[in-house]
């Protein structure tokens, strides 16, 4: 590319908006795409589903479950409406492996996808993850109508390339953000996970009960085609190889990140000491942590539109607006709690420590509470709805908690540690909505959803126990990883004298 043309560019797109938040900004809409592609059929389903064939086919009607449970399902103040009729007869165990499936190919996906984005491309890892979320979800009207198996097929695919997102994402950020900006472009990208949930299970909704459940898939996926365009044409792995950059905003972040920034991709990265990673507390209390609050997340996300179905009998468009509505109060809070710590931080009011434990507490002990509370109260719709609300906008402090954690302990496997963890996490993705399923089954209460949320609340016990007792937000000696010359001994030996200086530096440039 020519000199003359390049910076003529660069000036009028850094005028605009600096081309490291535009990376940031789509970015957040492919964190957008990928969540709203995954939950869409959450709320699809409901209207997919042959709710009065499956009632007929099931084990006992619904005036005999009230009687056996002595908990009747809520009516609804516009139960004619509540059950809408779809093509399809899968029953609730069907339902969970449909709904969970996708989590077998994220569950692959990760590590893999970490170590190809950090030797060759993360642009391109995100590209593809996008492409074959997008492909997958335009074919899921066609694969439902050949066969429940074809339905795993296309999640699985889904699954596979929404695996290799964060990894991503953490390795472009850690190519492009200075360090006293890494926490505000890191709560860009990954709250746009949150505002993806809300504009897909809304739009699910609308489009669902006006155009059929079909257009659900076509209207999101063809919509989602415009991002990859615009993610080729304006971004790159480094701002090295960026021309569409000012040369002041490139030299910023450059001079800002060391010399090894403008290398990229090219410089070998060091071997990761996975002895020490697993033989280490920190690392373990953000594995419990992000196992545990996964499940609750998971609950949330998927199974939300369920129990607003079964048991409190919203019909499919007051379904998509009251699960919604939580999530874009998550954004908001995520935004905010992540702003207030950092601030208290950079003020040496609170240590990175605090500040995570405070985040990852909030997020779970609030929800736990409100499941807790949620268990008792009946058939209250609208206390059900504040409930469900309150809880799911405290997750929002994963972002600056557990999730940035990595960073944190070992700056240098940002990627790689968070696909260590999001892997055993999505675990519980896999089996929330088998679970859910087979508790369901036949016997869709407000008694078993009791005994769903209970499993919940222990899970989140265990959450806070661990979190609070091993987790830190110090750097680790391992993060040094085995040097090419030397053991993993004297790589800690050389990392022990580490300055305050250098270490004041580390905090600030913490992900939120």
């Amino acid at each position: 590319m020519g000199d003359q043309v390049v910076p003529a560019k660069g000036n009028i797109l850094g005028t605009l908006i600096p081309a490291r938040y535009i990376l940031a900004v789509l970015g957040s809409i492919a964190m957008a795409i990928i969540y709203g592609l995954k939950v869409n059929l959450s709320v699809a389903m409901v209207a997919m589903l042959n709710h009065s064939a499956l009632a007929h086919h099931g084990a006992l009607s619904v005036e005999e479950k009230a009687h056996v449970n002595a908990e009747p399902v809520c009516q609804g103040s516009n139960s004619t409406e509540a059950v809408e009729d779809g093509p399809f007869i899968w029953s609730e165990p069907v339902q969970g492996i449909i709904l969970s499936c996708y989590f077998w190919g994220y569950l692959v996906s990760q590590v893999p996808g970490a170590r190809v984005a950090e030797s060759f491309s993360a642009r391109w890892v995100m590209f593809f993850s996008v492409l074959i979320n997008v492909v997958c979800t335009l074919l899921t009207p066609v694969a439902a109508k050949m066969h429940y198996v074809a339905m795993i097929v296309m999640r699985v695919g889904e699954g596979i390339g929404g695996g290799v997102t964060f990894p991503a994402m953490h390795v472009m950020l850690a190519s492009w953000a200075p360090p006293n900006e890494r926490s505000v472009m890191s709560a860009i990208v990954y709250a746009g996970t949150a505002l993806g949930t809300v504009i897909s299970m809304l739009m699910a909704g609308v489009l669902a009960g006006t155009l059929g459940w079909e257009s659900v898939f076509y209207v999101m996926g063809g919509l989602s085609c415009l991002w990859m365009a615009l993610w080729l044409w304006l971004i790159q792995d480094t701002p090295s190889k960026q021309p569409l950059i000012s040369q002041e905003e490139r030299d910023l972040i450059t001079s800002s990140l060391g010399s090894s920034s403008s290398g990229g991709h090219n410089e070998p990265k060091p071997p990761v000491p996975w002895r020490k990673v697993f033989t280490s507390g920190p690392f373990y209390g953000i594995l419990i942590a992000h196992i545990c609050n996964n499940w609750g997340w998971y609950m949330l996300l998927i199974e939300l539109p369920f129990y607003m179905k079964q048991v409190l009998q919203f019909n499919i468009k007051e379904n998509a607006v009251v699960t919604a509505i939580p999530f874009l109060t998550m954004w908001f809070f995520s935004m905010a709690l992540s702003k207030t710590l950092d601030a208290l931080r950079s003020r040496g009011k609170i240590t990175t420590t605090i500040a995570r434990k405070t985040a990852t507490f909030i997020a779970s002990a609030v929800p736990m509470g409100c499941l807790l509370a949620l268990c008792y109260i009946g058939c209250q719709r609208g206390l059900a709805v504040t409930l469900m609300t309150v809880g799911i906008t405290a997750i929002g402090g994963m972002f600056c908690g557990l999730l940035s954690n990595h960073i944190d302990i070992a700056p240098n496997y940002a990627g790689t540690l968070m696909a260590i963890t999001n892997t055993a996490a999505t675990l519980s993705g896999i089996i929330v909505p088998i679970f859910v399923g087979q508790i369901t089954h036949g016997n869709q209460t407000i008694g078993a959803w009791r005994v769903i949320f209970f499993v919940t609340i222990a899970l989140y016990i265990l959450e806070i126990i661990a979190y609070l007792l091993l987790a830190s937000g110090e750097e680790q000696p391992w993060n040094k990883g085995d040097k090419p010359a030397s053991s993993i001994e004297a790589a800690e030996a050389e990392a022990t004298p580490l300055n305050t200086k250098e270490s004041k530096q580390n905090y600030n440039s913490q992900e939120q």
